[in-house]
C-alpha cells in the first residue's frame, strides 16, 4: 500500500522541483560534457544530457523527473546522482522522497515530540554550554538554564518561526540572511527523511504563506547539512555574542537534534556567556 493520492501528487511536485533544481545549477561544461556553439534554451542541463550521463533512457528519466519512481533501482539513482553531482545529503533527500511514494505507507500524524528525562538531565549538567535539544520541524523540546537565557528573546518554541516571522530576529541574528539559509536547509533535510509528515508540511505552508524570503528560499531546495560552523547573535543583555556550534542527532529520539554553543576561551562572548549564566543563576533563586 502506498502513500494517500493528494500525498502522492504532493510528493512528485517535490521531486519534479528537486530534479529540475539541480538540473538548472549544472553547466554542461561542468558536467564534463563538450561546449558546442549557438544558443542553449534551457539553463543549465537538458533531460537528455542528464539521462546519458546516468546511463538511462531520456523517456525513464522524464518519467523519474516527474515522479513516477515506480521499481527504480538504487543504481539508476546512483547514476543520476553522479550526473547530477549531488551531495550526500542531497543524495538521501532525493532517496527519500522517491521512497515514500512508492514503498512507505505515510503513517497518521504523529503525537508532538517529548524529549525523555535523561536528556533532559544531559542538558542540566552543561552548565558552561548553551544547548537545547529541536524536533525536524525544529521546534524546541527543551533547553538548559544557559539556552534559555540565550534565547531569552526568542517568542514561541519554533526556531524557524522566530527566524521568519519575528521581526526581533533580525535584531538577535547578525547573520540573519545566513541563519536563514541553514534554517531552511534543517527543515528540508528532515523533509527527506519524513516526507509524509503532516505537520511540517502545514508548516511549511504557513511559512511559504507569511514570508517571501522563506518562500524563495524553500523553492531552490537547496539540500545541506551544517553541524558545526559559527554564528554571531546580538543578545538583549550581553551584546554580541560570536559562538560556534555543533549539532548531533540523538540515534534513541529520531528527529531529535542536539544544538550547543561555545565560545572561544579567552574571548569577549566567553566573558558574555559567564555573565549570562550568572545572570540566569539570579533569575532562577
Amino acid at each position: 500500500m502506498g502513500s494517500p493520492p493528494a500525498v502522492q501528487t504532493e510528493l512528485r511536485r517535490r521531486v519534479r522541483e528537486f530534479l529540475s533544481t539541480r538540473r538548472a545549477r549544472l553547466t554542461p561544461l561542468q558536467a564534463g560534457l563538450p561546449v558546442t556553439g549557438g544558443r542553449r534554451r534551457v539553463q543549465g542541463l537538458r533531460r537528455e544530457e542528464v539521462a546519458a550521463l546516468a546511463g538511462i533512457s531520456v523517456e525513464y528519466y522524464i518519467r523519474l523527473e516527474r515522479g513516477d519512481a515506480s521499481n527504480v533501482s538504487d543504481a539508476v539513482l546512483d547514476g543520476i546522482g553522479r550526473a547530477l553531482q549531488l551531495s550526500a545529503a542531497e543524495h538521501a533527500h532525493l532517496l527519500g522522497l522517491l521512497r515514500a511514494g512508492t514503498t512507505a505507507v505515510c503513517a497518521p500524524a504523529a503525537p508532538p515530540a517529548q524529549l525523555r528525562a535523561p536528556v533532559q538531565r544531559i542538558l542540566d549538567s552543561m552548565t558552561t554550554t548553551p544547548a537545547l535539544v529541536h524536533d525536524g520541524r525544529l521546534n524546541v523540546l527543551g533547553s538548559n538554564a544557559l539556552g534559555k537565557a540565550l534565547f531569552e528573546a526568542m517568542t514561541g518554541t519554533n526556531l524557524a518561526r522566530f527566524t521568519f516571522l519575528d521581526p526581533a530576529a533580525r535584531t538577535f541574528w547578525a547573520d540573519w540572511d545566513t541563519v536563514a539559509d541553514d534554517t531552511v536547509n534543517r527543515l528540508l533535510t528532515a523533509a527527506g527523511a519524513r516526507p509524509c509528515d503532516a505537520a511540517r508540511t502545514g508548516l511549511v505552508s504557513e511559512l511559504s504563506s507569511a514570508s517571501a524570503e522563506f518562500r524563495e528560499r524553500w523553492a531552490r531546495h537547496d539540500v545541506c547539512v551544517h553541524s558545526s560552523g559559527v554564528t554571531r547573535l546580538l543578545h538583549p543583555l550581553v551584546g554580541e555574542l560570536e559562538l560556534a556550534f555543533e549539532s548531533t542527532t540523538l540515534d534513541s529520539d529520531p528527529g531529535q537534534t542536539l544544538l550547543m554553543y561555545t565560545a572561544e576561551p579567552g574571548s569577549s562572548a566567553e566573558d558574555g556567556l559567564k555573565l549570562l549564566a550568572s545572570w540566569s543563576a539570579v533569575m532562577q533563586r
